[in-house]
C-alpha cells in the first residue's frame, strides 16, 4: 500500500506578479501555454456592444484554434451579474512541476505541471466589486475557476448561474448523455440538447479531441452543459441549482481536456486529480483496494461460501447489497440491525458472524445502506459498522447536482474516512477527482454498468467520456445470462481491466457452488460459478496500477489497454460491432526479461459453457501480439516474467 502522504518532489518552482498591460495591443489580454507550448489559452477584458469590461478567455491547441472568444461571469441573485464593467488590477504567474504519489491509482507516480495565470479585476461600482479568475495550462489541457474574494462590498452571494462559455469553432462531433446511467447518443455540437453530462468528448479533427469536463466538485452546484442559446456551436455550463456561500468563494475547475486521441485522452485524466487538493488522510494504509463477490442470497450459509471462494479465488471483499435491513425504501427499515427484506430473502441472516469468519481469513465485508438510512442516522451507523468490524459501505441511491446535496455527499465520505471506513457511492454520482483528497472514496457508478445490460457500443462510449473524470464500478456479471445475448466472457474478463475501479465487482449476480439458491436482481435463480479455467484470470488480476497504456481506442468501436503491476502486464482488448484483429507491439516490456503470455480468448468451440480457449506462449519486447476478437467480443491478456 503507499502512502498517503503524498510527498512532493518539487522540480521547478517560479512566481512573477506583474501589473497588467494595459496598453497592449488588445486592452487587458493575456496569453498563457502549457509547458510544451501546445496547449494556449488567452484571457482578454474588452466591451462587447454597450457592455463595457466584459471578460473573455479563448483556447488554441498545437496552433489550431478549439474555443472561439467564449463569455465568463457569475449571475447573483439580488445583486448585478459578476460578467462586465471590470478592468484589471494585477495579475500574477507562476510555474509549477512536481510529483506526487497517490494512495492507489492507474499509475504509481502523478506529474502535476503547470503554468498559472491568477487575475484580479475590480468592477466600477462604489464600493468596487472584486473577482479573481484563474487559469491554468498544462500540456494535457486547461482549467479555470473563480473565486469571489472576501471583501466590503459583499459577504455572502447567492449564484444563481454560470456563465462560462464553451463557443467551438466548429459544428464537431460529440457523444451525448443526459443522465449519469444513459445511453450515449453520438451528435453534431449543433443537436446537443439541454443538460448533458460532463465529461463531454468531442472530435475537433481527425488527430485533435477535446473533452469538458469538472474537477473539485465539493461544495457547489453540479456542472452539466446546455447549448448556448444564438451561437451555433456554443455551450455553456449549466448549473443544478443556486449556489449559497459566504466569501471567500472559489468555484469548481472548469477543464478542457486536450490530446490527438481518445485514448490519449484517457491516459490523460490524472488531470482531474491534479485539480484537486492532496490527500487529507494522514494515514492510509487501512485504504485497501480489492476484488469483490456480492453475496446474493443474504443468508448465513451464503455468506459463508462467498468468504471461502473469496478466499480460494483470490478477492478481497464481500458485499451484502439491498435487503440485508429490510427494504431499503422503507423509512422504517433500520440500517443499525440485521432484518432480512423477506421479499428478497428468507434468511437467516447471522451477518456478524460472517463478519467475524471473513475477518479471521482476511476478507472484508462491505455493506450495502441506502440514502434514506443515511440521512437520517449516518453519524450513528458509520460508529457503528466501525465497531462491528466492517470494512466498507456502499451509499445507494444518493442525491446529486444541488450545493447541499453535493455537500452533503463530500461529507458523508469525510465522516466515513473518521471511522476507517472504505466508500463506494452508486447510481447518479460522478467523479470529479475527490478520491485523491480522501482515497477512502474508493469507487462510484454513475454509469449504465453491467446492471443495465449495456450494449458494447454503449460501454466502449463510456470508456472515452465518462472514465476520463475516475474509476467507475461496472458491476461485472460473468455468468448471468446477459452476457452470452449481450457480449462474450472474454469481453466481461477484458472489462476489469479496461474499467478502472479500484474495488472491482467481478462476480455481481452469481453464487459460489456451496451457496443455497438466491435471486438475481433481474429476477429468477443467482448463476452457479463453475470451475472454467480461465477464472485464473480474476485471481491473478491486480485493480490498481504502476503504469497504464492505452494502445488502440475508437469511441463506441473498440479498445486496447495494458496495464502494469509490478513485473507483470495485462493487455485487453473490447470490441463492438464488427470482429477486428488489432497488433500489439509489446515494447514496453522490459528488454532484460522473457515473459509467458496467459491468453484468454473467445472460442465457440471450447468446451466450456463460457467458451473461453487459455493459450499460453513466450514472448519478450520484440513480440507483436495479434488480439482477435469477435464482433461484441474481446480478448485479456496476462503476461508475466518466464520462472
Amino acid at each position: 500500500m503507499r502512502s498517503g502522504s503524498e510527498p512532493a518532489v518539487a522540480r521547478r518552482a517560479a512566481l512573477c506578479v506583474t501589473l497588467w498591460a494595459l496598453a497592449s495591443n488588445v486592452a487587458g489580454a493575456a496569453e498563457l501555454r502549457s509547458p510544451d507550448g501546445r496547449v494556449a489559452v488567452t484571457f482578454s477584458v474588452r466591451d462587447h456592444g454597450r457592455e463595457q469590461g466584459c471578460l473573455y478567455y479563448s483556447v488554441a491547441y498545437r496552433g489550431a484554434p478549439v474555443l472561439a472568444e467564449s463569455r465568463l461571469g457569475l449571475t447573483l441573485d439580488g445583486a448585478p451579474a459578476l460578467a462586465a464593467g471590470f478592468t484589471v488590477v494585477a495579475a500574477e504567474r507562476r510555474s509549477h512541476d512536481d510529483t506526487w504519489t497517490p494512495v492507489y491509482g492507474e499509475r504509481r507516480s502523478i506529474r502535476d505541471h503547470y503554468n498559472e495565470l491568477a487575475v484580479d479585476l475590480a468592477d466600477g461600482r462604489t464600493p468596487r466589486r472584486r473577482l479573481r479568475v484563474t487559469f491554468r495550462a498544462y500540456n494535457e489541457g486547461v482549467a479555470f475557476s473563480y473565486t469571489v474574494p472576501a471583501q466590503a462590498a459583499m459577504t455572502r452571494v447567492v449564484v444563481s448561474a454560470e456563465r462560462s462559455e464553451f463557443r467551438f469553432t466548429g459544428d464537431h462531433t460529440t457523444w451525448a448523455v443526459y443522465s449519469a446511467q444513459g445511453n450515449y447518443a453520438k451528435v453534431p455540437l449543433s443537436r446537443l440538447e439541454e443538460g448533458a453530462e460532463r465529461p463531454l468528448t468531442v472530435q475537433l479533427a481527425e488527430a485533435s479531441y477535446a473533452a469538458i469536463a469538472e474537477a473539485r466538485l465539493v461544495d457547489y452546484a453540479r456542472m452539466k452543459i446546455s447549448p448556448l442559446a444564438g451561437v451555433p456551436n456554443g455551450l455553456v455550463s449549466d448549473l443544478s441549482g443556486t449556489v449559497d456561500a459566504s466569501l471567500p468563494l472559489t468555484t469548481p475547475w472548469r477543464v478542457i481536456m486536450l490530446a490527438e486521441s481518445p485514448g490519449r485522452l484517457l491516459e490523460n485524466s490524472d488531470l482531474i486529480l491534479n485539480l484537486n487538493d492532496p490527500c487529507a488522510i494522514a494515514d492510509a494504509s487501512w485504504i485497501r483496494p480489492g476484488k469483490v463477490i456480492r453475496e446474493v442470497t443474504l443468508t448465513t450459509a451464503g455468506g459463508i461460501a462467498c468468504v471461502d471462494f473469496a478466499v480460494k479465488h483470490g478477492l478481497q471483499y464481500v458485499e451484502f447489497d439491498a435487503g440485508w435491513y429490510g427494504h431499503e425504501n422503507d423509512d422504517a427499515a433500520d440500517a443499525r440491525a440485521v432484518n432480512v427484506d423477506p421479499k428478497r430473502s428468507a434468511g437467516p441472516l447471522d451477518l456478524h458472524r460472517v463478519i467475524r469468519y471473513a475477518g479471521a481469513r482476511g476478507i472484508g465485508i462491505i455493506l450495502y445502506v441506502n440514502r434514506r438510512a443515511l440521512e437520517r442516522q449516518i453519524d450513528e451507523l458509520l460508529a457503528l459498522y466501525e465497531q462491528w468490524g466492517v470494512k466498507g459501505v456502499k451509499y445507494g441511491f444518493v442525491n446529486v447536482g444541488t450545493q447541499p446535496w453535493t455537500a452533503w455527499l463530500h461529507e458523508a465520505v469525510r465522516k466515513a474516512a473518521a471511522h476507517r471506513l472504505m466508500v463506494d457511492v452508486h447510481d447518479e454520482y460522478r467523479p470529479t477527482g475527490y478520491s485523491r483528497t480522501y482515497p477512502n472514496l474508493m469507487t462510484q457508478e454513475g454509469l449504465a454498468g453491467d446492471e443495465t445490460s449495456p450494449a458494447n457500443a454503449n460501454t466502449l462510449t463510456i470508456l472515452f467520456s465518462r472514465m476520463l473524470a475516475g474509476a467507475a464500478d461496472h458491476t461485472i456479471c460473468y455468468y448471468d445470462a446477459r452476457v452470452a445475448r449481450n457480449a462474450t466472457h472474454a469481453y466481461q474478463l477484458a472489462k476489469a481491466v479496461c474499467l478502472y475501479s479500484p474495488w472491482q465487482f467481478v462476480f455481481w449476480y452469481d453464487r459460489p457452488p456451496q451457496s443455497p439458491q438466491g435471486v438475481a436482481g433481474a429476477g429468477g435463480a443467482a448463476p452457479v460459478i463453475g470451475d472454467e479455467p480461465e477464472l485464473e484470470f480474476f485471481a491473478s488480476l491486480p485493480t490498481v496500477w504502476d503504469d497504464t497504456k492505452v494502445i488502440h481506442g475508437r469511441i463506441g468501436e473498440f479498445a486496447v489497454i495494458a496495464r502494469r503491476s509490478g513485473e507483470e502486464w495485462y493487455v485487453a482488448g473490447m470490441n463492438a460491432g464488427e470482429a477486428r484483429t488489432l497488433d500489439v507491439p509489446l515494447d514496453f516490456l522490459a528488454r532484460h526479461l522473457r515473459y509467458t503470455a496467459h491468453i484468454y480468448r473467445d472460442d465457440p468451440s471450447a468446451a466450456t459453457r463460457t467458451r473461453v480457449t487459455i493459450e499460453r506462449t513466450s514472448v519478450s519486447a520484440g513480440s507483436v501480439l495479434q488480439l482477435s476478437m469477435p464482433a461484441r467480443g474481446g480478448q485479456a491478456v496476462r503476461i508475466a516474467p518466464a520462472r
